[in-house]
């Protein structure tokens, strides 16, 4: 009984200690949590995408992710992915937004690296050049068999987490490793709990979303309880924590690019 107490004690201290850096981190950025409206947050470029005009020539694919809007920042991220194949001189945008309208998988819905409801997005997969116009074909595959597209619940799932994991294991050599905190990249549902990590790097066993672990070569060890999930990341190393995402060294996934 000690020991058990002594656990959830230092499970505590892991998420008190998460959350706190979650909350610090927002605060230093500016992202000011909650103070503008939904409605006139801005949603401008972030400037971190190429000029779609200026590398014309190349294919291109990126994943980003940003804090969602308001307190629910705090814990959870929104991703969604951009791409361009080599003549095209403008991005193409896929994300799930769970609300206006019954299909949930929306296409250049906002900027393609615009920020989210004032959140900054960070960059998770940049790949360009060599192979690249594959993998979009494979990409475009992946986002018609998205077997969610008109079912969406924030938690624990499916939603926008849900559909990049789909993208990531039906498109290992995108290399996408979602952050603890991307909730909602776990579920599986209940008749399917065994597959595929969301990176397709690895195995997962997930009961809804709601328990489970996940071993894989981006995603390290992870296991996930009620949807916070705790892990050591081995590609780049590092610490899987709730809230935060993450704390090491950067783990974008990057392609050799002229």
């Amino acid at each position: 009984m000690k020991r058990v107490t002594r656990v959830a004690f230092w499970c505590l201290v892991v998420l008190c200690v998460s959350f706190g850096m979650s909350f610090a981190s927002a605060s230093l950025s500016g992202d000011g949590i909650g103070k503008i409206p939904w409605h006139s947050a801005p949603r401008h470029s972030s400037g971190i995408a190429p000029d779609p005009a200026k590398a014309a020539d190349m294919a291109i694919v990126q994943v980003y992710a940003a804090p969602t809007y308001g307190w629910r920042g705090l814990v959870a991220q929104h991703p969604w992915i951009i791409f361009k194949r080599a003549g095209e001189k403008a991005f193409t945008r896929y994300d799930v937004i769970g609300w206006g309208g019954n299909n949930v998988v929306r296409r250049n819905y906002a900027l393609p690296d615009g920020l989210w409801y004032g959140r900054a997005p960070r960059l998770l997969v940049d790949h360009r050049g060599d192979g690249v116009e594959a993998m979009i074909v494979k990409i475009k595959a992946a986002i018609k068999s998205y077997p969610f597209a008109n079912s969406y619940h924030a938690y624990p799932g499916p939603n926008s987490n849900t559909f990049l994991a789909h993208i990531g294991r039906e498109v290992p050599e995108l290399k996408l490793d979602l952050p603890a905190n991307a909730i909602g990249k776990d579920y599986r549902p209940i008749s399917n709990p065994v597959g595929l990590s969301p990176s397709g790097s690895g195995v997962q066993l997930s009961i809804l979303g709601l328990l489970g672990a996940s071993v894989g070569l981006q995603e390290g060890l992870e296991i996930n309880i009620l949807g916070l999930n705790f892990g050591l990341d081995l590609n780049s190393p590092g610490l899987r924590l709730p809230f935060i995402g993450r704390i090491g060294l950067d783990d974008t996934s990057v392609s050799d690019a002229p």
